[in-house]
């Protein structure tokens, strides 16, 4: 009886190597998932149970499928490629250094414009108007937060 390719195997690599390599070709410019990369690990993941499938295959049924020397080599190298991922996904991107002259959590922000969703003009000095006064201490509060976004607009 010939033996079949185990294309499992084959088809794991391969899906490891799109898993790995479409987030800095495609994802990143989409925030849902450039700022958690889960389409990723889901292809990871079914790329590592396929390749499971695969490696189990070969040794199961070896007369049956073929796959016992490709199996593991691939295998190391899909691994290789989730934990490099894994590196710069989790590890790599925490090292980008802090902004020094960035205002610190209770500073004061220095007063600047910045355009609005319709594209108007609007200073931070001119939200402070806007208060509430303050029903324990009877006098006015001025407070504004602040939500700064890395959009693309």
């Amino acid at each position: 009886m010939k033996r079949r390719w185990n294309i499992l195997l084959y088809a794991g690599f391969v899906l490891t190597l799109l898993a790995g390599f479409s987030y800095p070709l495609f994802f990143i410019r989409f925030p849902v998932t450039r700022d958690i990369p889960w389409v990723n690990w889901l292809l990871f993941g079914v790329a590592l149970a396929v390749l499971s499938v695969g490696l189990w295959r070969a040794y199961r049924k070896p007369d049956l499928y073929r796959g016992k020397i490709s199996g593991p080599i691939l295998a190391t190298l899909s691994v290789g490629i989730v934990a490099f991922f894994a590196y710069g996904v989790i590890w790599h991107s925490k090292e980008i250094p802090a902004a020094k002259a960035a205002p610190q959590v209770g500073q004061k922000a220095p007063d600047f414009t910045l355009p609005d969703t319709q594209g108007r003009a609007v200073t931070l000095s001119s939200l402070w108007g806007t208060s509430v006064a303050a029903p324990a201490t009877g006098h006015a509060d001025q407070w504004v937060l602040l939500i700064f976004y890395r959009g693309y607009w």
